[in-house]
């Protein structure tokens, strides 16, 4: 018995040795699909996931724990920043989500990655369950800015902000819209400091 247990931990070992690269390689295509989202990739000419900035647990962006802000470049110029962020307000539980603020202070789009909203109901924060395909309730974030809308708006417009939402689902829109309006105070708030900070560095 104790002969098996140590081939088959050996064996397993080997196993994941074998494996990890191809499992590493699947999520950073993943993380890539995602960003691909809210970041056209002609429009950066540098390694995404190579140029970060760590930043620690961040409640404005809803983050319990660190998480790394990545930033696009062109010809070294800054064009935009790409957070994850959370919306712990969901009906369902914690929202997450991945925000792109371009370097004028325009937010270059919005996706969900992860929520237990209610199929049918309250997913429609996803593009992917959103019924009306032509005009995704998600993108009408896009190319805003704090100039075009102040923080006190952005919320959804039955809370009294400019921001549309499905009637029933009231929650999941409130969530991420809040959210990301909060994201992108700090976006724009901390631009220089984060375009500025050392690659792989913490601030």
């Amino acid at each position: 018995m104790v002969v098996f247990t140590i081939a088959f931990t050996a064996l397993m070992s080997q196993t994941y040795r074998m494996t990890r690269p191809q499992i590493e390689a699947s999520a950073q295509d993943e993380k890539m699909r995602l960003i691909n989202d809210v970041l056209p990739p002609g429009t950066y000419d540098n390694v995404l996931l190579d140029d970060f900035v760590a930043v620690g647990p961040i409640p404005q962006l809803g983050l319990d724990q660190g998480a790394r802000i990545y930033r696009a470049r062109l010809a070294d110029a800054p064009v935009a920043l790409v957070l994850e962020a959370a919306a712990p307000d969901g009906y369902a539980g914690k929202i997450q989500l991945v925000i792109a603020v371009n370097a004028d202070g325009r937010l270059g789009g919005v996706r969900v990655t992860g929520h237990k909203e209610t199929p049918g109901l309250g997913d429609y924060i996803d593009p992917k369950k959103d019924r009306n395909k032509s005009q995704p309730w998600i993108d009408q974030f896009t190319g805003v800015s704090l100039a075009d809308v102040g923080p006190a708006q952005w919320k959804v417009k039955r809370d009294s902000g400019l921001f549309g939402y499905r009637v029933g689902a009231t929650i999941s829109a409130r969530a991420v819209t809040n959210a990301t309006g909060r994201a992108l105070e700090y976006a724009t708030a901390n631009r220089d400091a984060l375009f500025g900070a050392p690659n792989g560095g913490r601030i």
